[in-house]
């Protein structure tokens, strides 16, 4: 196994550094740097400007329009965002949908959805969660009758990531009874805006609205939206779920914000307890063992070996990463981490001090955030007993 990157994977990242600095908007990375409020706009115009490039569908295969780059590029493209202060690319439509749609929908709905997610055009977002089915998604119970050529869907789902910006969802529905609840789900694409659809906005802690429950009351969806065979959506749906926990593993934006915490501990004057120092050192060691677990996955896919199945293991150990890094930054700052006052942010005011310094304000913000990621995309607690039952048998 050879982790080294290749003179040609250098000469690549180097030209996604170039392409990135010259032109990831600055007000953007300023805000991604400092874990300011980022806008629809701030994020959709990132997307689009990747999407003219044709670098939104990163990890697209040529055939659909993409760069068909190899795994190691597409580890390296991410890296080289996430360190310059770019948004987090909304996974939904192009890392999540897109696959599932090449992979399992017809030409059809291959030619009528990808232009739409590779331009960044088209905002998606994921119905899955339902109140009592999150972990254990073969409960869910949103109901999707067919009649004729449509299905009927009523039913709801909850803590929908950006629903309220959301133009399509692709909907995880019951379509029957019979059986395993595995064998009666089926995949859905919907348009949100359709009648019958109605979005409520969940305020979390940190006091945004990041999250929504969406709710179906008798909403119309074409039978030609469903994707794949019917009672079949179990099996697109664990496709897709492999690369949302890859994706939540996010181990560039954990090297970031690494960065940023070792900036606010010496700016506090943290920097010279050794004790504390400590604990960003083992923070550090863990980060990097992070990213040999994913440069090891990435080493068997170039060598042409079966991937290592540790979609898992990656969420585990990131979720509990990213987590860590934002309460010790909370612990360098202090009590200047913890004044969060919404209306101010409301206002505009994010903590900006004369000659450009940003003060520590949005920790809190930043912490209160994070205490999810342990819990969504199939909790810690859940991943953990699927990693035994793999190993152990």
């Amino acid at each position: 196994m050879d982790l080294a990157f290749t003179p040609e994977e250098q000469a690549f990242r180097e030209e996604v550094r170039a392409w990135v600095h010259a032109n990831l908007p600055q007000d953007i990375s300023h805000k991604v740097h400092n874990a300011l409020r980022l806008t629809r706009a701030d994020m959709q115009s990132w997307a689009k400007i990747l999407g003219k490039k044709g670098w939104l569908g990163f990890g697209w295969a040529t055939e659909f329009g993409g760069p068909g780059w190899t795994a190691v590029q597409k580890h390296l493209f991410e890296e080289e965002c996430a360190l310059a202060g770019a948004p987090r690319i909304i996974p939904f439509g192009p890392v999540m949908v897109a696959p599932v749609i090449m992979a399992f929908g017809n030409a059809e709905q291959q030619k009528r959805f990808l232009p739409g997610i590779a331009s960044g055009d088209v905002w998606w977002s994921q119905g899955y969660s339902e109140p009592g089915s999150g972990s254990d998604l073969a409960s869910v119970k949103t109901r999707a009758e067919r009649v004729g050529d449509k299905y009927i869907v009523n039913g709801q789902k909850t803590w929908t990531t950006l629903g309220q910006y959301g133009d399509w969802m692709f909907n995880l529905v019951r379509t029957s009874t019979e059986g395993k609840p595995q064998t009666g789900i089926s995949f859905l694409l919907l348009d949100m805006k359709s009648p019958g659809v109605t979005v409520r906005p969940i305020k979390l802690l940190d006091g945004e609205c990041e999250v929504n429950e969406v709710f179906f009351d008798n909403v119309e969806v074409p039978a030609e939206n469903l994707i794949g065979e019917e009672n079949k959506g179990w099996t697109y749906a664990k496709h897709l779920l492999s690369h949302e926990r890859t994706n939540i593993a996010d181990v560039n934006r954990s090297k970031r914000e690494l960065e940023r915490l070792k900036r606010i501990a010496k700016t506090e004057g943290m920097w010279d307890d050794s004790r504390f120092r400590d604990q960003i050192a083992l923070l550090e060691v863990d980060i990097v063992a992070l990213e040999m677990m994913v440069l090891r996955v990435l080493s068997a896919e170039k060598t042409g070996k079966n991937s290592l199945d540790i979609a898992g293991l990656l969420k585990i150990k990131g979720s509990e990463i990213q987590q860590r890094y934002a309460e010790l930054m909370m612990l360098a700052a202090g009590p200047f981490a913890m004044p969060f006052i919404e209306e101010a942010m409301e206002a505009g005011w994010q903590g900006d001090f004369p000659g450009g310094v940003t003060a520590n304000a949005p920790l809190a913000s930043t912490y209160f955030n994070l205490r999810k990621t342990t819990i969504y995309g199939g909790s810690n607690e859940v991943q953990r007993n699927i990693v035994a039952q793999t190993v152990l048998g």
